[in-house]
């Protein structure tokens, strides 16, 4: 782990960012105030409908086995699940316990699956045997001591008494380790303490407007936005749990309709699939009135497409190992809403590099990898995080991403934001998603090609007629893209965010010629 600077963390704590409060007893306070909060899984294969007591009740059964097992404060506790009744069970009874949790995302493979569990060694994995078409055999986990199965032998892992009250824990210890492969290749555990954790918890509640319903979360608990805002967020504002297994854009439109549940953003995916589905209705806008847009590039041409549907956009910028850099608030100007990613929130500082890289630091900065070599790449001695996102900052404050420094096509020399392509490429019509990525070029090392996923009924244009739109748009000709592609979806990481790195590298397979990460 990397060495907090003692200075930052006596201002974290001076300032009642880090209160020395664990998980378990943020989880076994929200619990015990929303008893009869409702809890429901909206899936075709697994559903469940209950409350936070009977949730809690599995969950401390859950925790009792356990503990009669061996397990404590410090252990490991892995699973993979879908969003299910089962993985808000594992991950409360873990966090009572005071282990150390590691949700994996359900769609990960077995060599992804073998990789996290060889890396974190956990003395109990939770997992299923099959989800959809999706298959999870044993061979990856036969090691972990304590396994157990969703409809299969899960219950036999709970005691016929929950356990009461919340195991002592270090606040400065690991809370969880959350692995992201997020648009690179080697998946990163990511190591977050209690104190960092809760204070994301408390601050992510604070920045979601309060009159925002009963939201649906889709984003797989597996992956660390899906987990907070699944398994945290509404217990520490005693609002009922929507979960969803599948996104589906016309089961949630019903949703929607049969159930009163929101839908509040995410990536921008979520938000246009709804708006694009032919299901889709005015009588729908009033279930999403606000919409936080984050965990990926927030082009314009989203933001203000949903603004003028009546949406009010908010965005935010951050990252599995600091997630809230910056954001804006709903009722910030809506200049500032639509087009910066906000401005630093409360504890978090920031600097620009000379190359434009983005360094921050703050409460909820995670403690570092489990890979020490990436800890020491990607954090400095004095506590800030490199965070390899290129980006600008207004006479104001607000920060807008304007690229990643992996995304820049250098053609013969000349830098071209990826970002800015992506912009115009939205403009045109019919284009549901865009991405501008780099292609090797013999003579000039790369070249822009476009990407595009397009809405139903729609041709793809030609070569000439993006030339021609780019033209008009009064962007210098070497920006242009040389290549148009057309997909019926983007590979994507378990947020939705596009992974680019497999774009560049599928194109250049089909070219016969290597690329870069």
């Amino acid at each position: 782990m990397r060495t907090i600077p003692p200075e930052l963390a006596r201002r974290y704590r001076e300032q009642g960012w880090w209160t020395g409060e664990t998980l378990g007893e943020l989880l076994a306070d929200g619990l015990a105030a929303a008893p009869g909060a409702a809890f429901r899984i909206h899936s075709t294969e697994r559903p469940y409908d209950g409350t936070f007591a009977e949730v809690e009740q599995v969950a401390r059964r859950l925790a009792a086995g356990l503990r009669r097992r061996g397990v404590g404060p410090g252990d490991v506790v892995a699973f993979q699940l879908p969003n299910w009744m089962e993985a808000a069970a594992t991950f409360w009874a873990s966090a009572v316990l005071g282990a150390t949790v590691v949700p994996v995302v359900h769609f990960y493979g077995r060599r992804e699956l073998g990789y996290i569990l060889d890396t974190v060694r956990p003395k109990v994995f939770i997992t299923l045997e099959r989800f959809g078409s999706l298959e999870f055999p044993p061979e990856p986990y036969a090691a972990v001591p304590i396994t157990g199965v969703v409809g299969r032998d899960f219950d036999d892992l709970l005691d016929p008494e929950p356990m009461p009250g919340v195991l002592g824990t270090d606040p400065d210890g690991p809370a969880l380790i959350a692995f992201t492969s997020g648009t690179t290749r080697a998946p990163k555990g990511v190591v977050h303490s209690h104190n960092t954790l809760v204070h994301e918890t408390r601050q992510l509640a604070a920045w979601y407007p309060a009159d925002r319903g009963d939201q649906l979360t889709a984003a797989p608990v597996g992956h660390f936005i899906g987990m907070v805002n699944a398994l945290l967020i509404p217990v520490l504002d005693r609002k009922p749990i929507h979960l969803i297994d599948v996104w589906d854009p016309g089961r949630i439109l019903g949703l929607m309709t049969t159930h009163g549940i929101t839908v509040g953003g995410g990536v921008p995916y979520y938000v246009t699939s709804l708006l694009d589905h032919p299901e889709h209705t005015p009588a729908h806008l009033p279930a999403m009135r606000y919409a936080g847009l984050g965990g990926a590039a927030v082009p314009a041409a989203i933001t203000t497409r949903l603004a003028s549907a009546g949406i009010t956009v908010y965005r935010s910028y951050g990252s599995t190992e600091h997630p809230s850099i910056t954001g804006s608030l709903h009722s910030a100007p809506e200049d500032k809403r639509l087009y910066t990613d906000g401005n630093p929130l409360p504890g978090v500082e920031l600097r620009l590099a000379e190359d434009g890289e983005i360094i921050s630091r703050g409460p909820d900065l995670c403690l570092g990898y489990v890979d020490p070599e990436l800890t020491a790449t990607a954090f400095d001695a004095d506590g800030w995080y490199h965070t390899g996102d290129i980006g600008v900052l207004d006479a104001d404050g607000y920060l807008t991403i304007t690229d990643r420094k992996s995304d820049i096509i250098i053609r013969g020399g000349e830098n071209i934001s990826a970002l800015e392509v992506e912009e115009l490429l939205l403009t045109l019509p019919g284009v549901a998603e865009a991405v501008a990525v780099a292609v090797p070029d013999p003579r000039l090392g790369e070249r822009a090609a476009a990407v595009l996923r397009l809405l139903p009924g729609h041709a793809a244009p030609d070569l000439d007629a993006l030339r021609a739109h780019f033209a008009a748009a009064g962007l210098a000709k070497q920006k242009w893209p040389e290549q148009v592609h057309v997909v019926a979806d983007f590979p994507r990481t378990p947020s939705g965010k596009i992974q680019k790195y497999v774009v560049r590298r599928e194109l250049a397979s089909t070219q016969g010629v290597a690329t870069r990460s």
